[in-house]
């Protein structure tokens, strides 16, 4: 058995590796040392004894950024089965110093973006001098030296644990390691607390033997950092000292260097003032699928196995059990058994200790999931993934912007949860409307925490529909935020009268007048709404104020709601409408179909703000909506403006009650006349019944509008349909199966469709060629409960019905 009586006691490790973390807790009750030195940022040594807080519960990280520029941040996650965490826990159970070691995040981060600069400006230089070497090859007829089966490029990166496996003669580095290390207990090697160490470091010394650093070039640089570290503390505590790091770097650490040898590598770093804190972090977050590299494959079933006492097969079907019930699957106490004993069963005939993932895996399919993937896809995301969130204590350092924030979501009681979820907001509660004010002011930071969604059942401005999901890099977000201010209220406004002055476009500043209201901003909104109406009055293109006006018009509809004042809204918006009046017509005449079919966008929009802004209690004049309906007149009767808006602006006047069926169909009859080309008459049809405006049940209700369509389209020249037909066709597509059904029986039939289909349906119970009023009658009662009117009424009711 081997002792640990003095020297520093290596003990390489698998991040994020439950059997790596019973190990260690292992060789520390044995060797007792006097300092637990560990893999990771010194700037966190302050940070250490807050893992002993209550309110802390991993999984967790060490989040460095740059004081100057948050967004250059650096992540060191922790899970509760981490290797480095169990060492922390143990270190402060048992009063222990514990250190970290690594490089300083200072160097880290700094090095990073010369890194990024470096690559940026050597990219080129560095294709150009390889493409210089290949061709002097080429010229000498040199061929390229074949490699050994052992040797590597220095710029490619090896998986340890891949080549081990590999060499071990299995193809699954995940399984090797779980059959040698985590179905062993940590151990595998009998009694010996220390064994599995002296074993990886031996193989880890013979892979850094054969390959070099193997791409691993800044390791170079940490290695030396810590080695100067470890000195230090053997200095202070003596031989007596633990290192839990990467085993990858243990032959390194064990390696005879000078003082100043390191020191020479670490010379001449580069350095950012950096800051620590701890924030959570989440299971899914520890993943390989989430570009985390050091991640594991199933972070919720290694966590499992650390977590479980005993008999973790039989308690991990026992979980998946549980999960699939709660979905509405018939599963039973038997198909645990069952599953439990297939995956025993599997386990034997694959030559493995335990059954693994795999095992359990296959049987989950075959007995809980009945063969179905769709169930076991549940199963991998939420149990062998999982969504953990950890939790910091509140004495954790923070910036004062983070601080607010939880102050903010304690009040509201808004949660922040990994897994997604719908969040309904009633804005004319006090509660709901701190909800919907604080998910705006965060969306306008950069803080995507929630995503505003189609409400279900109701359009009332009243109502809101978030989905929130918290992801860890949002810490990040909000160190970057600080910025702009020390709380949620004071950064987003600073930063929305900064997006303000910086907006090229004005659809862009009337857009972030809207989200100033949404987020109640009354400080912004002044700076704004300034540079809004500075924007608007140097901005001559009319499709540019087209943009812009629907937002700004949106935003009127929140005063009443959310009791902001929006008469400065008003005016603006009054003033953008009537320079689009003005404007319009001289923009939509001797354009391309193209163009004309942005500009009829355009005018669709226009129409909807329109209709908005002269609602009662917007404070706009009353005669808009009139000088409006006069811009479309003018639209619909220039023969200079493309058929596509003309025959839209006749659709619009028409479905407002400003153009009778009569006048409409005499338009149509002109376009449609053979004095005019089939292509303009194609695109004046888009525009009427296209474009998802209700244009086919149009059609189907006035025959007239439908027998000009129809008799225009079958006199159409047979040179000119092939050019017509595609956009008929992308007109048409757009109707639902069945109308285009109802319109081609109405075609089919011909003239005095309605009345054939009326002396068709006469005999059918419910149609007649004349209203039954006793039957009508009956239908009324139910009617009145519905609406809510009272039996009072009823006779009157039954009148206007009739």
């Amino acid at each position: 058995m081997t002792t640990f009586t003095a020297g520093p006691l290596l003990l390489g490790v698998r991040h994020h590796g439950p059997g790596s973390a019973r190990a260690v807790r292992a060789a520390l009750e044995a060797a007792t040392p006097e300092v637990v030195l560990i893999e990771g940022p010194p700037e966190a040594d302050a940070l250490i004894p807050l893992a002993a807080e209550k309110d802390m519960r991993p999984p967790v990280a060490l989040l460095a950024h740059v004081v100057d520029e948050p967004g250059r941040s650096a992540f060191w996650p922790l899970a509760e089965f981490s290797p480095e965490w169990v060492a922390i826990r143990w270190a402060l159970e048992h009063g222990v110093p514990a250190r970290f070691i690594d490089l300083p995040a200072t160097h880290t981060l700094a090095w990073g973006n010369e890194e990024e600069k470096r690559t940026a400006e050597g990219q080129h230089g560095q294709e150009q001098e390889e493409k210089g070497e290949k061709e002097e090859k080429e010229e000498k007829g040199e061929k390229e030296a074949g490699a050994s089966d052992r040797s590597v490029d220095a710029g490619v990166r090896i998986d340890p644990l891949a080549v081990l496996a590999e060499t071990a003669g299995h193809d699954d580095p995940e399984r090797w390691w779980e059959d040698v290390v985590e179905h062993r207990g940590g151990a595998g090697f009998g009694a010996d607390p220390f064994a599995p160490f002296t074993a990886l470091e031996e193989a880890m010394g013979a892979l850094r033997e054969a390959y070099g650093v193997g791409g691993h070039d800044r390791d170079l640089v940490r290695e030396a950092y810590m080695r100067l570290q470890m000195r230090a503390a053997q200095r202070e505590f003596g031989d007596e000292v633990a290192v839990v790091c990467g085993a990858w770097h243990v032959p390194a650490l064990r390696q005879k260097t000078t003082v100043a040898a390191d020191r020479a590598l670490l010379k001449g770093l580069p350095k950012a003032k950096a800051d620590m804190t701890w924030v959570p972090w989440t299971h899914r977050r520890l993943s390989r699928v989430s570009g985390y590299g050091a991640g594991i494959d199933s972070p919720g079933w290694y966590g499992h196995l650390f977590a479980a006492p005993d008999r973790p097969v039989e308690r991990w079907m026992t979980k998946v059990a549980r999960l699939l019930r709660d979905e509405d699957r018939m599963v039973s106490s038997a198909h645990v058994i069952e599953a439990v004993r297939l995956a025993d069963t599997l386990a034997a005939m694959r030559g493995r200790p335990l059954p693994g993932l795999t095992e359990t895996t296959d049987a989950v399919r075959a007995v809980m999931c009945e063969g179905s993937d769709v169930p076991l896809g549940l199963v991998h995301d939420r149990l062998v993934v999982g969504d953990v969130l950890g939790e910091v204590p509140q004495s954790a350092p923070a910036v004062p912007l983070q601080r607010d924030l939880a102050r903010a979501q304690k009040r509201l009681r808004l949660k922040p949860e990994p897994m997604e979820r719908e969040l309904e907001l009633d804005l004319r509660g006090e509660t709901d409307a701190g909800r919907s004010r604080l998910l705006h002011r965060l969306r306008l930071l950069g803080i995507a925490w929630g995503e505003p969604t189609a409400s279900r059942g109701s359009t009332g401005t009243f109502r809101e529909t978030w989905r929130l999901r918290w992801e860890p890099e949002l810490s990040v977000r909000v160190a970057e935020a600080g910025v702009w201010g020390t709380t949620v209220l004071s950064a987003a406004t600073g930063k929305a009268e900064a997006d303000a002055v910086a907006a090229h476009a004005l659809a862009d500043v009337t857009a972030l007048a809207e989200r100033c209201l949404l987020a109640e901003l009354p400080d912004a909104l002044p700076v704004v709404m300034r540079v809004l109406a500075d924007r608007a009055a140097l901005d001559a293109d009319v499709g540019h104020l087209a943009q812009a006006l629907p937002a700004l018009v949106r935003s009127l509809r929140y005063g009443d709601v959310r009791g902001t004042d929006t008469h400065a809204l008003t005016d603006v918006a009054v003033g953008l409408a009537e320079r689009i009046f003005v404007g319009l017509p001289p923009a939509c005449a001797a354009i391309d179909a193209e163009a004309a079919e942005h500009m009829r966008r355009h005018v669709d929009a226009v129409h909807g703000a329109v209709g908005l802004l002269g609602e009662p209690g917007t404070a706009a004049p009353g005669g808009i909506r009139e000088r409006w309906h006069s811009v479309l007149r003018v639209l619909a009767g220039r023969d200079t403006v493309p058929g596509v808006i003309r025959g839209r602006a006749v659709r619009l006047l028409l479905d407002d009650g400003e153009l009778g069926q009569d006048e409409a169909a005499r338009l149509m009859g002109l376009v449609l006349s053979p004095g005019t080309e089939p292509g303009d008459a194609a695109a004046w049809i888009e525009g009427f019944v296209g474009g998802g405006s209700g244009g086919g049940m149009l059609l189907v209700h006035d025959e007239r509008l439908l027998g000009l369509v129809d008799a225009w389209l079958t006199g159409v020249p047979a040179e000119a349909f092939t050019d017509v037909l595609p956009l008929l066709r992308r007109t048409f597509s757009e109707y639902e199966a069945g109308v285009r059904r109802t319109l081609g029986e109405l075609v089919r039939r011909g003239p005095g469709a309605r009345g054939s289909a009326e002396a068709a349906t006469s005999g059918i119970p419910g149609f007649a060629p004349d209203l039954d009023p006793g039957r009508a009658d009956a239908v009324l009662p139910v009617l009145s409960l519905l609406l809510g009117l009272d039996e009072a009424y009823d006779d009157d009711f039954a009148g206007v019905a009739r």
